[in-house]
């Protein structure tokens, strides 16, 4: 049987897909999101697989179908099991495979001790996320870093309550960053993107931020509190020291 809490957590990964999306086409395994306002980024132009329903050898004619002129292919696969089956149809179709581990957060929320996190909107994480980007891309086109940076904004729309968590270093900048996505009504909470600038780095401002949105879902009634990590990068573990505990995994397939 398929685990509930699993279920739960795709089907909260979907909805946000979902809202957050300019548009939507139905599919018969999912659907695709699309987002002409940020032609390059591929979250927001992508298939998502949230159910099964068609032969794993057929997905990548799918996906072409579905995507059209577009220069890349982002197929997002929810079930874990369902995406085992469809590892080599999509690498034969010349796809990269990677796997992300979905991890609850167990226990209690962190005390309110040292560091604490704060709202703060795009403009204040502007800078220090614009220099990750260009970090990650530097051959990249000044438009496509600042779209990259612009389309945090429509994960606005993605669940009931969303909210972007930073901390602040001694001079006052937004040192290390998240964002808190909640469902109170569902139970549910998601964490993601928590990421740190290079010059406030093994400062603890991760780790304020995480405890921030961790206290906040509590007290949201979320008893459901979940993240998800790449499961062969290093945050994993990270992650695993503070609380987190995998119960499952999704998977990506992408091809420029």
């Amino acid at each position: 049987m398929p685990d509930p809490e699993l279920q739960r957590i795709g089907a909260f990964l979907a909805g946000f897909a979902r809202r957050q999306a300019g548009r939507t086409t139905e599919l018969p395994c999912g659907f695709a999101v699309y987002d002409d306002r940020f032609a390059e980024s591929w979250s927001h132009n992508q298939v998502v697989v949230d159910r099964g329903g068609v032969d794993p050898v057929a997905l990548p004619a799918l996906v072409d179908e579905a995507m059209g002129d577009r220069s890349y292919r982002l197929v997002s696969v929810l079930d874990g099991d369902f995406g085992d089956v469809c590892i080599g149809p999509f690498q034969r179709a010349g796809y990269r495979h990677h796997t992300y581990l979905v991890m609850l957060h167990t226990g209690p929320a962190p005390t309110a001790d040292g560091r604490r996190a704060e709202d703060v909107d795009l403009e204040a994480i502007r800078e220090p996320l614009t220099a990750r980007w260009r970090s990650w891309l530097p051959e990249a086109a000044d438009e496509v870093i600042t779209m990259l940076v612009d389309r945090r904004e429509t994960r606005r729309r993605g669940a009931e309550v969303v909210q972007f968590l930073g901390s602040r270093a001694e001079n006052g900048e937004v040192a290390a960053w998240a964002d808190l996505y909640l469902e109170p009504g569902l139970g549910i909470a998601q964490i993601e993107d928590v990421m740190t600038a290079e010059a406030h780095l093994r400062r603890g401002h991760a780790d304020a931020v995480l405890a921030t949105a961790l206290r906040r879902a509590a007290a949201a009634g979320c008893g459901t509190r979940f993240l998800t990590a790449d499961a062969d990068d290093w945050p994993r573990h990270w992650y695993e020291r503070r609380g987190f505990t995998v119960i499952g995994r999704t998977h990506g397939f992408e091809r420029t």
